[in-house]
């Protein structure tokens, strides 16, 4: 019986993976950004008598246990499956975020987001390797970026909460409302098929990898420079993204004096620009490749990060012109849709659910320095000094993405390993040198 990704057209199978795997991925995000907007509308700091320190560890812990989450999950769907550790790690981040509602102070919250932060760790790695697993070679460029579209949703739905219904029912209520996803897995449970060829590994019982294992085959001879390069490129990125997200809605607000309407206009263009960008870089790297478009929307994305921030005077403030910088910021942001699909092809089958949660999670968790270190910087200059900080992050991503392989129409089959990698790469860099 051939494959779900040998299929030469898309089938109504695939969508669904998509959708339920894309709808984990908006709850999964959500969860993680909530706190940012929450601590911007709403009394949460005075309530639970935070201050601006204790906040930025709040916000750095969620994402340093997403690397914890990422390593475990991955690891485990590696192990015993995609789809169980979807429902898992779905749960785990709901769990999370009722217990953020319930928080007394700074220490059940830190526990709380720290749970969080696992649970949305391990969902992002699983749900990009089923996707990628499942869709066929020609459209897993634009299925990654539709998949990771979902966090310009996420943004949108946990400003309009932090926003609208935050100052409404409280940031307690607000916590608990959003862990009513967790009854999605129900569905998942019952909808949504295994990865056909994580399927066909665990019948040549080659599924049982211990976690040390797949570290170990990560930095051994056959995946050392593909996992560093990879590694690096993502960590960038994911500076490029934390550097501008975590304090955004504060700067806005604090920094240039904007009311929340006015701040929430201007997260909307953003979230506009995400939308327009992952699709736009779906159909990019399906038809150009994966590094070339990569590049091209790091340096969109480090333009409009420059110009919202240092060149926020010389832009007029708080204008159309602004707003046109701040759509090209997520207009750059659709790069991200590029690193699911390009870590699931450079990574042989039997570790890539675990490659992926560790490199995009681990580099995630690094990120928790990014909101102390621009709480530190803006105690001694602006905020905008600090998230500007973002713009040299994107633009040695954008350069780093050079030193892997070209991936686009690789095949993924059980039987994936480095030298059928490496003979598919010359393939398509071959019909590359040959396109006119």
């Amino acid at each position: 019986m051939p494959l779900l990704s040998e299929s030469p057209k898309v089938l109504p199978i695939h969508r669904k993976i998509l959708a339920f795997s894309f709808i984990g991925w908006v709850f999964d995000f959500y969860d993680l950004l909530l706190l940012s907007f929450l601590v911007a509308a709403t009394t949460l700091s005075t309530d639970l008598a935070l201050t601006q320190n204790d906040v930025a560890v709040l916000l750095g812990t969620a994402l340093a246990f997403t690397a914890v989450g990422g390593m475990l999950g991955g690891a485990l769907a590696d192990r015993f499956g995609r789809k169980p550790l979807l429902i898992i790690t779905i749960l785990i981040y709901c769990v999370g975020t009722l217990l953020s509602g319930f928080a007394t102070g700074f220490w059940t919250l830190l526990v709380a987001r720290a749970i969080t932060g696992i649970g949305v760790g391990g969902e992002w790695a699983v749900a990009h390797t089923l996707v990628g697993e499942t869709v066929p070679p020609h459209v897993r460029g634009r299925y990654g970026s539709y998949l990771q579209s979902g966090s310009a949703f996420a943004r949108f739905f946990a400003s309009m909460a932090g926003t609208f219904l935050a100052p409404w029912i409280g940031w307690r209520a607000t916590f608990m409302v959003s862990a009513v996803p967790a009854l999605m897995v129900v569905f998942i449970r019952s909808q949504m098929p295994e990865s056909d060829i994580w399927l066909q590994l665990k019948k040549a019982g080659k599924t049982a990898l211990s976690p040390w294992r797949v570290v170990a085959e990560m930095v051994g001879p056959a995946l050392r420079k593909t996992t560093a390069i990879a590694m690096t490129v993502t960590t960038f990125n994911m500076a490029a993204y934390w550097f501008k997200t975590i304090w955004l809605p504060t700067y806005l607000v604090q920094g240039r004096g904007l009311t929340l309407g006015e701040s929430a206009g201007l997260l909307l263009m953003d979230q506009i620009g995400s939308l327009i960008g992952y699709v736009a870089f779906g159909f990019a790297s399906d038809r150009f490749g994966r590094r070339p478009s990569f590049t091209v929307f790091a340096l969109i994305k480090a333009l409009g990060l420059t110009m919202v921030t240092l060149g926020w005077d010389a832009a007029g403030g708080y204008t159309w012109v602004t707003f046109g910088f701040m759509f090209l910021v997520g207009l750059g942001e659709g790069n991200w849709g590029g690193i699911g699909p390009l870590l699931n092809e450079v990574f042989p089958t039997r570790v890539r659910a675990s490659a992926l949660g560790i490199i995009y999670n681990v580099s995630r968790g690094a990120q928790f320095l990014a909101p102390v270190a621009i709480a530190w910087v803006a105690s001694r200059s602006s905020f905008g000094a600090g998230i500007a900080l973002a713009a040299p992050f994107a633009l040695l991503a954008a350069l780093t993405v050079w030193g892997l392989p070209e991936t686009k129409g690789v095949r993924l089959t059980p039987q994936s390993q480095e030298p059928a990698l490496a003979r598919d790469r010359e393939r398509v860099a071959t019909e590359l040198r040959s396109t006119p």
